[in-house]
């Protein structure tokens, strides 16, 4: 096995935490800011983490046709400066889904307060 083994398991690991991280942040910018084309959604995910957690183009546009299969998101074309983009907007399932995923991210930020001695009161 070649190369750095602290930089192979953070490299994995930080993939594995993005990936639905990226899915929700998808949901949740199209449900606060309505229909927005693939670039500029990547300049939220830049705007929201200060550069810091910010998928690659290509990662994006996969990410993008995963939601439109599982039919959370919709894409259409709008022409723009004339220029044709695809714009995106959440489905109604989007939205049930995407309340599901809130009540998810919740219940994982308690459990992580918890992890790191702060407490926090269950209801």
């Amino acid at each position: 096995m070649f190369g750095n083994p602290k930089e192979k398991a953070l490299k994995k690991l930080r993939k594995e935490l993005r990936a639905g991280l990226y899915s929700y942040i998808v949901l949740s910018l199209l449900k606060n800011n309505g229909e927005m084309h693939g670039y500029s959604i990547r300049k939220e995910f830049e705007k929201i983490s200060d550069g810091k957690i910010v998928p690659s183009e290509g990662a994006l546009y996969d990410l993008l046709k995963s939601l439109e299969r599982y039919k959370l998101i919709e894409g259409f074309w709008a022409e723009v400066g004339g220029r044709p983009r695809k714009y995106y907007r959440i489905t109604p399932l989007g939205m049930e889904v995407f309340k599901e995923l809130e009540n998810e991210i919740g219940l994982i930020n308690r459990t992580l307060k918890e992890v790191r001695g702060e407490k926090y009161e269950w209801s």
